[in-house]
């Protein structure tokens, strides 16, 4: 019998434990950065989902009431369209369409529309744009308070055929240098309504179910 062998057995169980024991830590700190992450990520969401929407006016969980819609004509992409459906006591109160504007100046522009049970826009914002600075980027709140102006509005205030930038004949104010990107905007919005208009009851169909116990 080979006298190293004694040894090694030793040796090898001591790695193999040293293994093992690297391994359970792993995914362990895994598991645990993993939640704090998804935890970082839902509160950022409903932070943004709060913008366009106050907080008091519903009472069911938002990110429980997610669904996903398409409609590339009405909602900007071929994409799933995240829509967040606030109800309060098992009753209608908005929806909150992730919807895209795709031709912006320099590509698509990622929107927040939150959009009340009677279809009037408690708010916009914009999430995403590669706009130009100083010009195009004027639509996000952080530059101006451009984006503001939807606050209130409805397919009949302004009437649809006034649904356009005041450079084009319409209600909406353009923005100096950069009519492009509040076209885009003002286009994305309206096309938004008039997908909520039509699909209103389907979206609710199941309202009483999204009622926190």
């Amino acid at each position: 019998m080979d006298e190293t062998e004694p040894k090694i057995l030793p040796a090898v169980l001591s790695v193999a434990a040293i293994a093992t024991v690297a391994a359970f830590l792993v995914t362990g700190s895994y598991e645990l950065s993993h939640e704090r992450i998804e935890a970082n990520r839902q509160e950022r969401l409903l932070q943004s989902l709060h913008e366009v929407l106050d907080s008091s006016s519903y009472d069911n969980d938002l990110t429980a009431s997610r669904i996903s819609v398409v409609d590339a004509e009405l909602l900007g992409t071929a994409e799933p369209v995240d829509v967040y459906r606030a109800t309060r006591n098992g009753q209608p109160v908005a929806a909150i369409f992730a919807s895209v504007a795709p031709r912006g100046y320099n590509g698509p522009i990622d929107l927040l529309i939150g959009i009340s049970a009677d279809m009037t826009v408690t708010s916009v914002r914009v999430t995403n744009h590669r706009e130009t600075p100083g010009l195009g980027d004027a639509i996000d709140l952080g530059k101006s308070s451009w984006i503001l102006g939807f606050d209130g509005a409805s397919l009949s205030a302004p009437e649809l055929a006034d649904w356009s930038v005041q450079a084009d004949g319409g209600e909406f104010d353009s923005i100096t240098g950069a009519t492009v990107s509040p076209r885009a905007v003002v286009k994305s919005v309206r096309d938004t309504l008039i997908y909520f208009e039509r699909n209103r009851e389907a979206l609710f169909s199941n309202a009483a179910d999204l009622t926190d116990e």
